[in-house]
This record gives structure tokens, C-alpha cells and sequence, in this order.
């Protein structure tokens, strides 16, 4: 199991921890858990004071961190992630609304009689921790894919639930501090700028914005989400790494303390502060916020009134069919329907059976649900159904999530095991030589650092040459980095010159280059072909080159592939020799075969 896998698995098991002892207190004789919780804090400096409450702490203050790096990972996914391409993000993303929409208007319906339908924004969000954890819980193999989705689909959640507290749960907007919380984003904005010190500035300036927030009248988290959206990210960039390996080598010829220092500041430059923020307090916020979050937020005193009026409650059973059905529903439904009418795409391997187990998952709205129920619902009794009604409908969309994936994975088997091609020719966006209608195919799964792969571009020339206008060869990438140091680099260059119609030129020439694999060789190759290195450059950094060398990456994973070049005649994997008469032969068979 993957170190990622792991530590969602583990956020999980400790949040239904966190949940199962929240429960166990709540019902204690006595109200221990709710003075707890009530506990005052003053923190004061001469004249001046605040109070706030143990439970205020920990939504108001500790949660700001979650919604940090949740803006975090919405300013990452837009500007190098899955949201940069709008074709692959115009599901999840679509989805998403619809996911957002359509739970709103089932709450809003089933409790219109009651006053309590203005509550809707506690059903709208899906909790992306919870959601995460569940999937690695159930382990579906080959989750990757579906992973992505769903967390893209989660990031745009995400927005939509900060747009709705910040929109339809902040009240009494004081324009003064307001303004002044303006003016502290602009100079957060500025901090990139500094030659040093960057740490200590966003601290204090974070700090600064989250009083003025507060004092404006608006939820004071939205000021962490407001950091991160000003942070800076950008994909790593080759000559930073490349200087990181130059210091180290240094250091190693010569180890002292200036060499030291200056790898570690190399090596931390080479990655932005967004990555490095995120990577640092992730473990904390997923292991200590959210299970002291859910610690706070989740106990219920389920004695038998309080069951027997959850029963018969609009308010819980709005609770209950808006997340678990209608996040079903709309997430479902609207993929479905982008699907018929061919706007955006679903990555390789990923069918509707995977979408609907997700989206079932997705009904597991435990963290904002319980954040936003004391902010939407006054009465403390209403709270408590409601609160009722998020635990059973994350039970319950965890249980449906898990039955679809597992019956739907029986159904549709996510893996076909190398024997048959995964993934259909697709002229959109596979590298075809040959006419893309032609009646024979060969598809290669090969690495521009493989010398065996060079080789058999001899091997292709003569096959083409013997089938001419009957034959179409398409290539997919595999490389093979743990032999191969420079394999994906030399794709995601091919996929740059592919983007300005050049693949098939460019791709000998890094077959006869093999020692020469470097972001300075791949300009200088693109502009010996006469191509336009500006742009060149451009797309060798666009997080669209690399995605679509993920893609057929991915593809080799779940067939199984572990070796270049491994060819593919028609849809069925070739086995043995690849000599151009071996292959002549084998498709000469394959047609054949096609004919009877």
C-alpha cells in the first residue's frame, strides 16, 4: 500500500475516533462534554480582552488551517493541476455544481414547512478527508483515476462551499476592518517579493488578516483560504533541480557547512512555498485538526427523545436524502449526461461504475456539515437532529459507495491484465503514423532512453514499409524511470513538439540522442528542426504535456506492463521477437484472422 494510501486511511480511522468518543462523552451522565466545549478563554493584553469559547477555538481558530490547505490545494489545482486542462476538468468540475445544486434544493424542499430550509449550505459540501479515507478504506484496485476525480470534483466542492459562508453565513459586514483586511491581502500578495524573510511575513500578516476578518463580520477561516489563493505555486523547475544536484555533488566531494546550507536552500527554492507549506502541515491538520474538529462537533446526546424526534424530523431527513441522494444524483447524473453530449472527457480507465461508487461517497459531508450546522441553525435541539442527520448519512453514503464499487469493479473489471489493449485508438489524441483509418495496427508502448526501443524504430520503418497505406503505428510512451533517468523528461519534450505537429520528426532525434537528454539538448534539438522555441519551451513546462505522458503511463500500469518496447497487434499483445519479418508475420496473421 502506497505511503499516500496509508496516511488517508489513517486521517480516517482517527476522525471515526474522534467521532465514536465524541458520542461516548455526549451520552456520559451529565453535560461534561457540552461545558467543556462552552469552557470560556480570555486572552487579554492590558485593557484590552477576548473571549471566546474552548468550541470556538477550534472551528473559528484551528479550522482556519484546514481552509488553508484547502485554498492551497485550489490555487495548486488550477494553476498545475487537473484544472488547467478544461476538457479533463470540465467534469469533476461540472459534476461538482450539480453536486452542490441539487442536494440544496432536496433540503430546501423536504424542510420548507419547518423555517429551517434557509439551513441548506450544511448538505452542499463533501468532506474531501472523509471522502479520501473511505476510498482508500474500500480499496478498489487501480484507485489513481478515480482519486483524481474526485478530488478535482472536491476542490471545486470546496469553492462552492466557501463562496456559501462567505456569501450566505457572514453577517454584519463592517466596512472599516474590511478594508483594512483589503489592504493586508495586498501586502500578502507583495510578499513574494522579498529577498528573504517570506516565512515570517505570511505568518504575521496571516495572523493580521484573521483579526480583520473577524472583526468584519465575515467567517474568520475565509482568511485562511485567502492566504493560500495568494501563496505562489509553479511546477518544479528543471535548472533548480539541477543546481540542487550540482551543490550536492559538491558536497559530497567536499562536505562543510556552507555547502550544506546552500543544498538545503537549493533544494528548498526548487519546489514552491505552496507544495512545501502543504507537505509540512498536511500530517498535522489531517492527524490532529480534523479528529480534535470532529471531537468537538460530533457528540450528540442520542437519548430517546432525541432519536424519536430525529425519526420524524424534516430537518434530519433533509439532512439524510439531500447528501446521500443528492449528491448521487447530481454527480452522476450530470457526468452521464456531459458524457452523451461529448463535452469533456473521463481520464483512461475511469468508467461510469467508478463515477457512481464516488459520487456515493461523495454524500459523506461530515466536516462542513457540522461546521456550518451551529452557524445556519439557532435552536440547539434543531442542531442536534441535524447533527443526527449528517452521522447517518455519512454511514449510509460510505455503505452504498462501498456496494457500487465492489459490484460495479465484479461487473466491470477496472484491470485487463496485458493481454488486450486497455485503451481504444483514439486519432484525438494518440500519435498515429500511417493513415488513421488503415486496417491494420500496431501500437507501441516505448522509452526515448530505451536503446532496445531505438533499435526497433528499424524494425517499424520496415514494417510500414512493407504494409504502406495498410498499416497505422501508433506510439505510446512508458518510461521507465527507475533505469532510465531522463525517460519522462524526453516524453513530456516529444509531447511539446507534438503540440506544434512535430512529434514524428522529433521523436528520432531523441532515439539517436540518448546521452544527450537535457532541457538545454531538447531546445536545441526543436530549434534545429526549425520550430518555434518560445512556444516550445512554453508547452515543455505545460502541465498538459506531462498529463498526457501520465496517461499512457497509466494506461501500462493497469495492463501490466513493465518492459519497452512491448508492442500491441490490432488489440491483442504481441509476444516474442520484435524483428520487422516477425512482425510482418504477425500482423500478416492478424488480417487473416479478420478475414475468416
Amino acid at each position: 500500500m502506497s505511503h499516500k494510501r496509508r496516511g488517508d486511511r489513517l486521517s480516517a480511522g482517527l476522525m471515526l475516533c474522534a467521532v465514536a468518543v465524541a458520542l461516548v462523552w455526549a451520552n456520559l451522565p451529565g453535560p461534561t462534554y457540552t461545558e467543556f466545549w462552552d469552557m470560556p478563554l480570555t486572552i487579554g493584553i492590558a485593557d484590552v480582552s477576548w473571549t471566546f469559547t474552548v468550541h470556538a477555538l477550534v472551528n473559528e481558530g484551528l479550522m482556519t488551517f484546514f481552509f488553508f490547505l484547502v485554498g492551497l490545494e485550489v490555487k495548486r489545482e488550477f494553476t498545475i493541476g487537473e484544472l488547467t486542462s478544461p476538457r479533463r476538468a470540465v467534469l469533476p468540475a461540472a459534476a461538482a455544481v450539480a453536486g452542490l445544486i441539487v442536494p440544496a434544493l432536496l433540503f430546501a424542499a423536504i424542510t420548507a414547512s419547518t423555517g429551517e430550509s434557509h439551513a441548506w449550505g450544511v448538505v452542499i459540501s463533501t468532506d474531501t478527508a472523509f471522502l479520501i479515507g473511505a476510498l482508500a478504506l474500500i480499496a478498489p484496485a487501480f484507485p489513481a483515476r478515480l482519486r483524481t476525480f474526485l478530488l478535482t470534483l472536491a476542490v471545486v466542492d470546496d469553492i462552492g462551499a466557501l463562496a456559501v459562508i462567505a456569501f450566505f453565513y457572514s453577517t454584519g459586514i463592517q466596512v472599516i476592518p474590511l478594508t483594512f483586511a483589503g489592504v493586508c491581502m495586498v501586502l500578502i500578495a507583495l510578499v513574494r517579493f522579498l529577498p528573504a524573510g517570506r516565512g515570517i511575513s505570511y505568518t504575521l500578516l496571516g495572523v493580521a488578516l484573521w483579526v480583520l476578518v473577524l472583526l468584519a463580520g465575515v467567517h474568520p477561516t475565509l482568511a485562511g483560504v485567502a492566504v493560500a489563493l495568494l501563496i505562489p505555486v509553479f511546477p518544479p523547475r528543471r535548472r533548480d533541480v539541477e543546481r540542487a544536484a550540482e551543490l550536492t555533488q559538491q558536497f559530497r566531494e567536499s562536505p562543510n557547512v556552507y555547502y550544506a546550507a546552500a543544498v538545503a536552500r537549493s533544494v528548498r527554492d526548487s519546489l514552491s512555498i505552496n507544495e512545501r507549506v502543504d507537505a509540512a502541515w498536511r500530517p498535522y491538520i489531517a492527524l490532529g485538526v480534523l479528529p480534535i474538529f470532529a471531537l468537538a462537533n460530533a457528540g450528540v446526546r442520542l437519548d430517546a427523545a432525541t432519536m424519536l424526534d430525529a425519526a420524524t424530523s424534516p430537518v434530519t431527513w433533509g439532512v439524510i436524502v439531500a447528501l446521500v441522494v443528492g449528491k448521487f444524483v447530481g454527480i452522476t447524473g450530470m457526468t452521464a449526461l456531459l458524457r452523451r453530449l461529448g463535452v469533456g472527457e473521463l481520464a483512461p480507465g475511469l468508467g461510469m461504475n467508478r463515477i457512481a461508487g464516488g459520487a456515493a461517497l461523495s454524500g459523506i459531508g461530515f466536516t462542513i456539515a457540522l461546521f456550518l450546522v451551529p452557524v445556519a441553525i439557532a435552536d440547539p435541539h434543531t442542531q442536534d437532529l441535524a447533527r443526527v442527520g449528517v452521522l447517518a448519512a455519512s454511514v449510509l453514503a460510505f455503505l452504498l459507495g462501498w456496494v457500487l464499487l465492489k459490484v460495479g469493479d465484479r461487473v466491470r473489471p477496472p484491470m485487463v491484465v496485458g493481454a488486450r489493449l486497455n485503451r481504444p485508438v483514439d486519432p484525438e489524441r494518440d500519435h498515429i503514423r500511417g493513415p488513421v483509418d488503415a486496417p491494420l495496427t500496431i501500437v507501441e508502448y516505448a522509452d526515448f532512453e530505451c536503446p532496445f526501443c531505438s533499435r526497433a524504430t528499424g524494425s517499424i520503418d520496415a514494417v510500414l514499409a512493407h504494409f504502406g497505406d495498410q498499416l497505422r503505428w501508433v506510439y505510446r510512451h512508458l518510461p521507465l524511470d527507475q533505469v532510465h533517468p531522463h525517460a519522462t523528461a524526453a516524453a513530456v519534450a516529444a509531447e511539446a513538439a507534438a503540440m506544434q505537429g512535430r512529434f514524428f520528426d522529433y521523436g528520432p532525434v531523441l532515439f539517436s540522442s540518448q546521452d544527450h537528454l537535457e532541457t538545454d539538448d531538447f531546445c536545441r534539438y526543436a530549434n534545429e528542426l526549425g520550430m518555434d522555441v518560445e512556444k516550445f519551451i512554453a508547452d515543455l513546462r505545460s502541465p498538459e504535456a506531462a498529463r498526457r505522458v501520465e496517461d499512457d503511463r497509466f494506461d501500462a500500469q493497469l495492463m501490466d506492463l513493465h518492459s519497452t518496447p512491448t508492442f500491441f497487434i490490432g488489440e491483442k499483445r504481441h509476444i516474442g521477437p520484435y524483428d520487422s519479418a516477425t512482425l510482418i508475420r504477425a500482423l500478416e496473421a492478424s488480417r487473416d484472422t479478420v478475414r475468416r
